[in-house]
């Protein structure tokens, strides 16, 4: 398997990067997960008023999905507090992440001893250390913050940015330097693929990339504006807001999927037993197919 052979960084949020992790963690430390901490809903939007932190939501989801479902810490992580009082709706996972942050002098120190506990070898890394929001410029003056406003509109923004503006971590630069693949998506495109590329730095990393970059499209339309788009408007979008197109290919299933600006790789890839997902043999396969002409090692991976 070409795939083997190569450094891989998955970029995005949600649960589609968590997929994605967990169909190639066969890698181990050859895989790197970039993850978008921009979220400001559920127990994530609670502890970031209580205090001024980082989105830990999806952080945690990539990293439970790195390991066995079945297993106390996945259950332990991924435990959530119901009922009617100020544990409500409160996922342990994320506390203990909150937590740990409060007495380690960084986020990544956290990230760190938890993937230790898990055992999880592949690198999980926040876009940025430093908290900030989404905010996003409509027509006729309008400007909402935060990813629930912009997943609520029925409009594409004309602009989107983080405020403050944030670096990432070298952690991450490096990794983007020695990929041979990147990965966008799967995901929602304005508040899980798009955060990550706002962050100056890391989108300057991606774009002097020497290794190929893929977007994964999501399985089904997703229930946003960006969701209505034509493949080609989506990316000339894009590259209106990040001043650039770093993407070389684009995986998907919609065989109406056309496009003059990149290659477009259309396979079936839906789960039969969940039709939202990406089936992992399927999603493997198609990755495969886009590692033919990486080149690593001073060779060529042939077909």
């Amino acid at each position: 398997m070409r795939l083997q052979k190569l450094n891989v960084v998955a970029i995005g949020g949600g649960h589609g990067l968590g997929r994605v992790l967990s169909t190639l963690s066969f890698l181990g430390d050859q895989l790197t997960g970039i993850v978008a901490t921009t979220d400001n809903g559920g127990s994530t939007g609670k502890l970031r008023k209580r205090t001024s932190s980082i989105a830990w939501g999806d952080l945690r989801n990539c990293l439970t999905q790195l390991v066995e479902p079945e297993s106390v810490g996945n259950q332990l992580f991924n435990f959530r507090f119901d009922g009617n009082d100020e544990l409500s709706g409160h996922n342990l996972g994320n506390l203990i992440l909150f937590g740990l942050n409060e007495i380690q002098s960084r986020p990544l120190d956290s990230i760190n001893l938890i993937s230790s506990l898990l055992r999880v070898k592949t690198k999980v890394y926040p876009m940025s250390e430093t908290p900030t929001d989404l905010l996003a410029f409509y027509e006729h003056g309008r400007c909402k913050v935060g990813e629930i406003s912009v997943d609520d509109m029925p409009t594409m923004p004309h602009k989107l940015m983080l405020a403050p503006l944030v670096k990432s971590i070298p952690e991450c630069l490096i990794a983007i330097e020695n990929a041979d693949l990147i990965i966008l998506g799967p995901g929602s495109f304005l508040t899980s693929v798009v955060p990550p590329l706002l962050v100056n730095d890391l989108r300057n990393a991606i774009e002097k990339r020497t290794g190929q970059c893929v977007f994964i499209d999501n399985i089904n339309q997703e229930d946003s504006p960006a969701g209505k788009l034509p493949l080609d408007d989506k990316l000339n979008w894009l590259e209106n807001n990040i001043g650039c197109l770093p993407i070389d290919t684009v995986i998907t299933q919609d065989k109406s999927a056309k496009s003059e600006r990149v290659n477009v790789l259309c396979r079936p890839l839906s789960d039969a037993d969940n039709g939202d997902y990406h089936n992992k043999q399927r999603l493997l396969e198609a990755l495969e197919a886009c590692a033919i002409n990486i080149t690593y090692n001073d060779d060529v991976v042939n077909g």
